[in-house]
């Protein structure tokens, strides 16, 4: 056994518990301690410099309460809280608390009432130790997630238009393989693989996939719905099976004709899949109004408002992003901090709530 594995197998988690509900934070401080030494502090004690032994900090304070978040925002602003692990306890699965958790930066949530179990398991995944870990899973998870991610990319685009139906089955089958890939590697691992790939349409989709699987990490959905929207993301320009490679691949600005044709992309791989059928409503929904913008100027139904899904929402999100960020034959990629500033000035396009949301994915992940 190795220096190094003999420390791993002795590793133990230190949490920090920051509570301005000292009444009602006791049953959480004691399903931590189950999983690691819990130090149970106030909001107003949490230290500016956390010790280099700490996990992680799980912050229970009233979201509501302005003066608790604005101590805790202060408190966390510091590379050092930024670099580590912060779980928020939601009082209630409402949207607004789920909002100002992501906004003073939370990598992940849970919600009142507690069930012990499944908190223990959100809590190993959000800090995890490393007894037991072989480092080299690590990289067979990536190889095999992108291996997977790939074969949905060639079933998409080589064998849908020949006429081989696409299969529930193949996404299902890829989509657990991609999410482990990324929870236990990293998004800028992901990225750094799939960005190789000689297709930019294959590259955009991969990018797209790994910037929604690490949001819906970040956000703290549940493992039903990081699939949902990983299946999604993955399956969301399937229409483009249907468009001439030459239009896809062209060097340059594409005309007004041209992007006439391209429009059409959303409406084939909605029709393509819908007439294959056992496709979920969410996928098909995603795959048709990912270009919808929410003042109605988007494609192909002039979608506004309420009629656009979260989950449609989150994917264009993702899907712009990745846009930017990407090296197209016709420009050079935009810098990650320039692309994010050009989405926040499509104000009354794009979620702005969920904009500020991804923030730490955007800038995290480089």
């Amino acid at each position: 056994m190795t220096a190094l594995a003999t420390t791993n197998k002795t590793s133990k988690r230190r949490l920090l518990l920051a509570s301005d509900r000292s009444d009602q934070s006791s049953e959480l401080a004691s399903i931590l301690r189950s999983v690691g030494d819990v130090d149970t502090i106030s909001t107003a004690q949490i230290p500016e410099k956390p010790g280099q032994d700490l996990s992680g900090i799980v912050v229970d304070i009233n979201l509501r309460s302005p003066e608790s978040v604005q101590l805790v925002r202060n408190k966390l602003q510091s590379a050092a809280y930024r670099e580590m692990p912060r779980l928020f306890v939601l009082a209630d699965a409402l949207h607004h608390a789920s909002m100002q958790a992501w906004a003073l930066g939370a990598t992940d949530t849970i919600s009142r009432p507690f069930d012990a179990r499944g908190i223990l398991q959100r809590i190993r995944a959000a800090f995890p130790d490393s007894t037991g870990y072989d480092e080299t899973d690590r990289g067979k998870a990536l190889n095999r997630g992108v291996e997977a991610a790939h074969m949905v990319m060639v079933k998409m685009f080589e064998r849908l238009p020949a006429g081989e139906p696409l299969k529930f089955s193949d996404i299902v089958a890829a989509e657990n393989k991609i999410i482990k890939a990324i929870k236990h590697n990293s998004l800028r691992e992901w990225l750094t693989t799939v960005g190789c790939h000689h297709t930019e349409t294959y590259r955009h989709c991969l990018f797209v996939t790994g910037f929604a699987v690490a949001f819906a990490q970040h956000l703290g959905m549940r493992d039903d719905d990081q699939r949902r929207l990983a299946r999604a993301a993955l399956l969301h320009d399937v229409g483009k099976a249907f468009i001439p490679v030459a239009l896809l691949d062209k060097p340059g600005e594409l005309t007004m004709e041209e992007m006439s044709i391209m429009r059409e992309h959303p409406r084939r791989g909605f029709d393509a899949l819908s007439a294959q059928g056992g496709f979920p409503p969410e996928m098909l929904d995603v795959i048709l109004h990912h270009h919808e913008m929410l003042d109605g100027s988007g494609y192909p139904n002039a979608l506004s408002g309420s009629e656009i899904s979260d989950i449609v929402r989150i994917t264009t999100i993702v899907d712009v992003y990745a846009a930017l960020v990407e090296k197209r034959a016709y420009r050079l990629q935009f810098t990650h901090a320039k692309a994010f500033s050009m989405m926040e000035a499509m104000n009354g396009k794009l979620d702005q709530q969920l904009l500020q949301a991804f923030r730490p994915v955007a800038f995290g992940h480089y």
